[in-house]
C-alpha cells in the first residue's frame, strides 16, 4: 500500500506554507521588552545640593585663607578676595598671645568631662536596662528632665556653690557643670545602645557563673562601644565649645581656656581677623581629629535602640 506523502505548499514567494512567518519561532510570537522610560534627571535636588555646597565651601574658604593674609591685605582686598601674597606671621602671633596654655586647658576639661561622664553614665545606663523596677524607671524619667534646663538658667546657683566649695577660678571649676549637664543626654544614649543587647547573651553568662562585674566588662562594654564613641565625641565637643562656665567661673589667665583666649585678638582698636582665623583653625583640628577617630561608631550610637 503507497503512503501518500504531504508536500507542503509553496506560496508565490518562495517560503513553505508551514514554515512561520519571520518575527515568530515555532513556540509562539517573541515578546519584545518593553523600554521604560528614562527618569527625569533631579533638577531641584541638583540646585539644593549645590547651594548647600556653597554654604558649606565658602565658610571653610574664608576661615582658611584669611588665615594665611596679612591684615593690611585683608583691609584693602575684602574677606573673599584670593590674597597676593600667603603669610604664617598670624599662627606665629596666635603662639606668642599664649595658644599653647589655652589649648592645654581646653584639653583637660575635655578630657575630664569625658571621663567622669563615662564613669557614671555607664554603669548608671546598665542598672536602668537590666533593672525591671517601677522606682527606677520613674528616677530615669525624672532624670531627663535636665535635657530641659538650660545652663544659663542655673549659672547663679552653679556659680554659689562653686565658691561654696572653694573650686573658683580652677579647672574643676568647669569640668564638674560640664560634665553634670551632659549627663542627661549621654545616658540616654547609652540606654538605647545597652537595650540592643539581647538578653540571651546575659542569661548565657548568668549560667557560667559570672558576677555583674565580669558581666558588665566582658559583656556590656564591648558591646556598647558605638555609644560610648558617640558619648565622647558629644561631651568633648561640648566642653571644647563651652564658654559660659569659664567665663563665669574663671578669671586668671593660668585657668582661660581656649574660647576665652580668642579674646586676646580684640582690642580696643578692632580685631585681627586673619589672627583670629588662624587661631579659630588650629583650636578645631583636635575636635576634628576626635570625629575622624569615632566616625565609624557615631552613626550606630545615634541610631542605637530606636529600631525597637
Amino acid at each position: 500500500m503507497a503512503t501518500d506523502t504531504h508536500v507542503p505548499e509553496r506560496d508565490r514567494s518562495g517560503n513553505g506554507a508551514g514554515r512561520p512567518p519571520a518575527g515568530r519561532t515555532g513556540r509562539g510570537p517573541t515578546l519584545r521588552p518593553r523600554r521604560r522610560p528614562g527618569r527625569r534627571p533631579a533638577y531641584a535636588a541638583g540646585v539644593g545640593a549645590a547651594l548647600w555646597l556653597v554654604v558649606v565651601t565658602v565658610p571653610l574658604y574664608f576661615l582658611v585663607v584669611t588665615s594665611l593674609r596679612g591684615s593690611g591685605d585683608y583691609m584693602s582686598q575684602g574677606p573673599l578676595a584670593i590674597p597676593e601674597t600667603l603669610t604664617l606671621d598670624n599662627y606665629v602671633n596666635v603662639f606668642q598671645v599664649g595658644f599653647p596654655g589655652f589649648l592645654a586647658n581646653s584639653l583637660i576639661v575635655a578630657f575630664g568631662a569625658i571621663t567622669l561622664v563615662l564613669a557614671v553614665g555607664v554603669p548608671a545606663a546598665f542598672g536602668i536596662v537590666r533593672s525591671r523596677s517601677r522606682a527606677v524607671a520613674t528616677t530615669f524619667s525624672l532624670f531627663l528632665l535636665g535635657l530641659a534646663v538650660p545652663a544659663q538658667a542655673v549659672i547663679i546657683p552653679v556659680y554659689l556653690l562653686i565658691t561654696r566649695l572653694h573650686l573658683y577660678d580652677t579647672l574643676i571649676a568647669v569640668i564638674l557643670p560640664t560634665a553634670a549637664f551632659s549627663l542627661p543626654i549621654s545616658i540616654l544614649v547609652l540606654t538605647s545602645a545597652l537595650r540592643d543587647v539581647p538578653g540571651e547573651l546575659y542569661e548565657a553568662m548568668a549560667l557560667d557563673g559570672a558576677t555583674t562585674w565580669q558581666v558588665f566588662c566582658r559583656l556590656v562594654l564591648p558591646l556598647s562601644r558605638p555609644g560610648v564613641v558617640t558619648v565622647t565625641i558629644f561631651v568633648g565637643l561640648n566642653a571644647w565649645n563651652n564658654f559660659i562656665f569659664p567665663l563665669v567661673l574663671t578669671q586668671s589667665e593660668s585657668t582661660r581656656v581656649l574660647p576665652l583666649g580668642l579674646w586676646a585678638f580684640q582690642t580696643q582698636y578692632g580685631t585681627d581677623v586673619p589672627g583670629l582665623m588662624a587661631a579659630v583653625l588650629l583650636s578645631s583640628l583636635p575636635i576634628f581629629a576626635l570625629y575622624l577617630f569615632g566616625r565609624r561608631h557615631l552613626l550606630g550610637g545615634l541610631a542605637a535602640g530606636f529600631g525597637k
